[in-house]
């Protein structure tokens, strides 16, 4: 077992000239193999007098701008020296867009590349603690490298090291996949570390032992651990998921493919209403009838006329009784379904337009929309739609509060894809939780067990601190 020092943030920090000479002549000598990075200042620029990395003293070796080592046993250290600049060229204590996309480049052309065993840089991450543990007084929405989240988002590495904020933090695992829509990869930790014998003694050693991923198991590889977090660097993943969105098997302009959660494979339907080598037209199904009283069908006695809003052909509006806000509204079927899951098309597009008014109507009064629906111990489908003012908070906000929540309940929020639909993650009769935003964007979690009746309510919402005063209109308009 080969033992190495691995150095991030600033090596040189306040070390006087004599002490480095002694190093430097090799009066003194550093017990173990020792690689640094570069330069983060001016000051220390002259510590390192090749950009491309050199032996500095004798066990002391700068690793150079970026690149990657790669020791005798397969382990692969990914390294990137300095901090982020807009500008080009930049200076010798910095890195550049170019610098992030070369060292990218000459990685993910490699052949079955996977990702590397470490990275290396000295700025954070940008927003690494997203869906994570706190980070302290840290904020990482407004600190570190945008340009490191997104080199950390390509390599994947299994480790990644960081310094400069002078705090330690130990990031939760977090995946480098989308579950049940992509194979599964090992997890990524991230790691910052203090600075060396700062006054409030804060962790700045971290040892641990790590086998080369070139010769690990690869079921071993990949084992997820139980805390592990939804990946920090979701929107920068955004527009490379967007190419790998589920499609038509073959090449026809209007079919849509379909897949069974149980099933390797996926079942595909033609959307024209008729079967492969039939030329009858399938016949309009007719929604189940309730096995008991109904609150919420149209024409039950139950239902409480006076909180209705809207009536259309299929569906109405209304208001919900003990709504978390005055104009918290419900969009439900006139007819008796249980899920949108088992909604026709009819009703589907109905469901769409006043989705659509909705968020035209509460964008004019500066709020945007959250939608969720629970199939799960309801016989009626109720999609439950939530204003929240724009400037409270964005729609990452509220992915984030609800995938937060979620993961403090042992609760598995996923993110379908953005042309996806519900009816492509799960089957009539299958028990969900589901969220959508006005901008389109859908949260899934499938119920296997049990699922707490109010989290909707009181677990997302709640930490958003949408219990405001707000006004509602009437929307006599909606289906336009």
């Amino acid at each position: 077992r080969k033992r190495m020092l691995l150095c991030v943030g600033s090596f040189f920090g306040s070390t006087s000239d004599a002490e480095w000479e002694e190093y430097r002549t090799g009066i003194k000598k550093a017990p173990i193999p020792t690689y640094v990075l570069g330069a983060n200042d001016q000051d220390t620029v002259r510590y390192f007098p090749d950009v491309s990395g050199c032996e500095l003293a004798e066990n002391i070796t700068y690793l150079g701008r970026r690149g990657i080592f790669s020791g005798t046993s397969g382990l692969q250290i990914a390294y990137l020296s300095g901090t982020e600049s807009q500008d080009e060229p930049t200076a010798a204590y910095n890195f550049s867009s170019k610098d992030v996309t070369e060292l990218k480049t000459s990685l993910l052309s490699t052949p079955k590349f996977k990702g590397v065993d470490i990275l290396l840089t000295s700025p954070w991450p940008r927003d690494v603690g997203n869906f994570g543990n706190s980070p302290g007084e840290i904020d990482t929405k407004k600190c570190g490298s945008a340009l490191v989240s997104n080199l950390a988002a390509s390599l994947k590495p299994r480790y990644h090291f960081a310094s400069l904020e002078k705090a330690y933090y130990e990031r939760l695992p977090y995946r480098n996949h989308i579950v049940l829509q992509e194979t599964p990869q090992h997890v990524s930790r991230f790691i910052a570390l203090a600075d060396v014998g700062n006054t409030s003694k804060k962790k700045y050693l971290y040892a641990f032992s790590i086998v080369p991923m070139s010769l690990m198991d690869p079921a071993e590889l990949v084992k997820q651990p139980q805390d592990v977090t939804e990946n920090p660097y979701r929107k920068l993943q955004k527009e490379a998921r967007k190419a790998k969105t589920l499609v038509c098997a073959e090449e026809e302009p209007a079919c849509q493919f379909f897949f069974d959660l149980n099933k390797n494979q996926g079942k595909k339907r033609s959307s024209d209403g008729k079967e492969r080598g039939n030329s009858q037209p399938k016949q309009a199904k007719k929604p189940p009838q309730p096995t008991g009283p109904c609150w919420f069908c149209l024409a039950s006695p139950e239902v409480e006329k006076h909180l209705v809003v809207s009536i259309g052909t299929h569906c109405y509006l209304a208001l919900a009784k003990g709504g978390l806000l005055p104009d918290h509204v419900l969009i439900l079927p006139i007819g008796h379904y249980q899920s949108v899951v088992d909604l026709s098309s009819e009703v589907v597009e109905e469901v769409t337009k006043y989705k659509s008014a909705l968020k035209e109507f509460f964008r004019s009064k500066g709020k945007r929309y959250v939608l969720f629906e629970r199939n799960y111990r309801s016989q009626h489908l109720q999609l439950q739609v939530i204003p929240v003012p724009l400037d409270l908070c964005t729609s990452e906000d509220i992915k984030e509060s609800f995938i937060v929540q979620a993961q403090e309940q042992q609760i598995e929020l996923l993110e379908i894809p953005e042309h996806s639909d519900i009816k492509q993650v799960a089957q009539p009769g299958t028990p969900y939780f589901y969220v959508e935003l006005d901008t389109g964007e859908k949260l899934f979690h499938r119920i296997r067990k049990s699922f707490p009746l109010q989290f909707g309510r009181f677990g997302g919402l709640f930490v958003l601190g949408v219990f405001t005063c707000c006004s509602f209109s009437l929307l006599p308009s909606a289906l336009k």
